[in-house]
């Protein structure tokens, strides 16, 4: 189980990356040249992901596979977000957190 949440992890801050860097990073290139990067990285991504989700399979449901990929996510993303991209999360932002812990709860309860 750890080792499908690690592999998840992995393969979100390539995805985050991937999806979201070109913005900063790439922001002034052509449209094209920023899919191709982030094409690239993705692929890092499914190396990632697929496993992740085929060891994870053999432990949790596929709800609560969707589940922790996105409580991952939101996880990678709100780092990605102030450390990365200088963005400030608003109060908003930890209410949609708070419904993941819901999400978390429900999809594992008995």
């Amino acid at each position: 189980m750890i080792k499908t949440i690690f592999l998840l992890l992995l393969s979100n801050v390539f995805m985050t990356y991937a999806w979201y860097g070109h913005l900063k990073s790439l922001g002034s290139k052509p449209f094209w040249i920023a899919i191709l990067a982030s094409w690239g990285i993705a692929f890092f991504e499914y190396c990632f992901q697929v496993p992740a989700n085929r060891i994870g399979y053999q432990h949790f449901s596929l709800a609560q596979l969707k589940i922790i990929q996105e409580v991952i996510t939101m996880i990678v993303f709100s780092g990605f977000a102030i450390f990365f991209m200088k963005e400030n999360l608003n109060k908003n932002f930890i209410y949609a957190s708070i419904c993941l812990v819901g999400a978390v709860y429900f999809i594992f309860k008995k």
